[in-house]
């Protein structure tokens, strides 16, 4: 099904970024909006776009008390033939709704919200850079908006999407980052909502994220909840690791989230004639490769970044050092072919690469 949706377009345009160089990520924001309401005895209803603005939200609304939200993270890219891309968006759609349904929010109909995304899109096309690495940046997120207090599923909610262009995620680019694994805190356990991409699990993350920073590390990575010595993902990214030749990700045991950059790799990497392996990595396991010299590369997958080649690694008082602090050549070969058929300088055999409209 298709979602009826009205238009009011701005009559105050914002100015554009003229140095794309200084556009960082997520601080800049188009002209419009798209937001959708929910209510149980109706359905999904009132599709509009709209000027960007604050929402109105009840102060007892179920997202501020109970922390009822879901989101994704996708990226309209402009191709070397005029094009406006997406990038595998409907696989962000299903997980969007797996997300909600673990949080007991509503579902979208998928081809309804491939249309919205598009429409909002092919709107706010202007607003895509057309520098090297640069992309626009598309939030869909999806809130409870029940306006009273009381623990229970949810029936009135609101669909939004919004938009920012980007440059790089990390101030490092595709330079290697320094990770630190955490010892304390857990991100998540399995039969929680590790695998959802909800807010509650970045929140839960970020006091990690706050010592690792102050002790100069750009990200955590995360051990299991429970024995304390699995690898498990980094706070924005899944991770992989070439360990003699062969490709080692932690498998999706339900407290991992199902990346699609990581899911991408995985199938691409095959491709290639590599053997991946999708299971349990202890640290101990992980630490016995470095210093037998057994891992060679290590990176993380994710929207954002794409690919990120890790350059350090610190555990229990002690910094190891991957790659010599450089990217290896496979990281930078996913990372080639990723962007490459992202931004359409390179063939598209399996259909990830859904154009939107011309440029």
């Amino acid at each position: 099904m298709k979602y009826d949706i009205t238009i009011t377009k701005t009559a105050h345009p914002k100015e554009r970024p003229a140095d794309e160089s200084k556009l960082g990520f997520g601080s800049i924001f188009t002209d419009h909006m798209f937001l959708m309401d929910y209510q149980a005895e109706k359905g999904w209803h009132n599709a509009r776009i709209l000027p960007f603005g604050p929402l109105p939200i009840h102060p007892a609304s179920t997202v501020l008390h109970y922390g009822a939200e879901v989101f994704e993270g996708m990226k309209a890219y402009r191709a070397a033939d005029g094009t406006i891309r997406l990038f595998r968006p409907m696989e962000n759609i299903r997980r969007l709704n797996n997300s909600a349904e673990r949080l007991c929010l509503p579902e979208l109909d998928e081809e309804g919200c491939m249309d919205i995304l598009k429409t909002l899109v092919e709107l706010e096309k202007d607003w895509i850079p057309h520098s090297e690495g640069t992309s626009l940046y598309i939030r869909p997120f999806l809130f409870g908006n029940d306006p009273h207090l009381g623990v229970h599923a949810v029936h009135n909610a609101v669909f939004a999407v919004i938009c920012s262009p980007v440059g790089a995620y990390y101030a490092e680019g595709l330079n290697p980052v320094k990770i630190a694994i955490e010892s304390e805190d857990v991100r998540a356990v399995r039969g929680g909502t590790g695998y959802a991409k909800c807010g509650g699990n970045y929140a839960a993350s970020l006091r990690a994220g706050e010592r690792a920073e102050r002790r100069g590390y750009t990200q955590v990575l995360w051990l299991d909840g429970v024995e304390r010595k699995y690898i498990e993902e980094v706070g924005a990214m899944n991770v992989m690791f070439k360990i003699n030749g062969k490709i080692v990700t932690p498998a999706l045991t339900g407290s991992v989230l199902p990346g699609i950059t990581r899911k991408s790799c995985v199938e691409l990497l095959r491709d290639w004639g590599y053997e991946v392996e999708e299971r349990l990595i202890s640290v101990t396991e992980l630490f016995d490769a470095v210093e037998s010299g057994a891992l060679e590369e290590a990176w993380g997958t994710g929207t954002a970044a794409v690919v990120s080649p890790i350059g350090h690694l610190f555990y229990q008082g002690k910094e190891y050092t991957i790659s010599g602090n450089k990217i290896g050549p496979l990281t930078q070969k996913l990372y080639d072919q990723l962007t490459g058929i992202q931004w359409g300088r390179l063939e598209d055999p399996r259909g990830w690469s859904v154009v939107v409209c011309n440029g």
